[in-house]
């Protein structure tokens, strides 16, 4: 079960939205919807989590890229939303989306290269990955001092688990309003 939320920071404070991730179906989408949340083009901050399997954070702040993070990576890639991130993170390109776009039924060309992607079927007798291959960590990945000008220094946000959503929140000031969304 996945919990989203937006959390927009105004002049006033912070504004949440709940976040509908049926309306999700790319990272782009994602983004989209933090930057239309944005009030004045301020920071918006997206929070996905997954039950206590992992957490996500995406940082919109106006037309600037985005900011990532996810604190299992690992846990994150077998999920739909939490692969987009993962994906985004390790920098994969495009060829690696055909994953998506297969059957898996066993009669596809170059099914192996797409799953191998995601596992470590391609790793050799000492465990070293083939080429092309880009392991996923057991553990946080991405930018964890997106949100250190916000109050959540990067020392907090990796070490994060349980309820982190909540600790993030009363951390930028925003446990009120992301617990009315919740």
């Amino acid at each position: 079960m996945y919990f989203a939320a937006l959390l927009a920071r105004t002049e006033d404070g912070w504004e949440a939205s709940d976040m509908e991730l049926d309306d999700v179906e790319s990272l782009s989408d994602l983004i989209d919807l933090a930057r239309s949340a944005a009030v004045d083009d301020d920071t918006v901050v997206a929070l996905i989590e997954q039950e206590d399997a992992w957490f996500g954070v995406v940082r919109v702040d106006g037309e600037e890229d985005p900011r990532y993070f996810v604190s299992n990576a690992a846990a994150a890639a077998r999920s739909s939303y939490g692969s987009m991130l993962t994906k985004e993170l390790l920098g994969s390109d495009e060829e690696d989306d055909e994953l998506d776009e297969l059957d898996l039924d066993g009669t596809e060309d170059g099914e192996e290269d797409a799953i191998a992607a995601f596992t470590d079927e391609d790793s050799d007798e000492d465990g070293e990955r083939g080429a092309g291959s880009e392991p996923v960590p057991a553990g946080p990945l991405g930018d964890p001092r997106l949100l250190d000008d916000l109050g959540v220094t990067n020392k907090q946000l990796m070490t994060l688990d349980g309820d982190a959503l909540s600790e993030i929140a009363e951390s930028l000031g925003a446990t009120e309003v992301l617990e009315a969304v919740r």
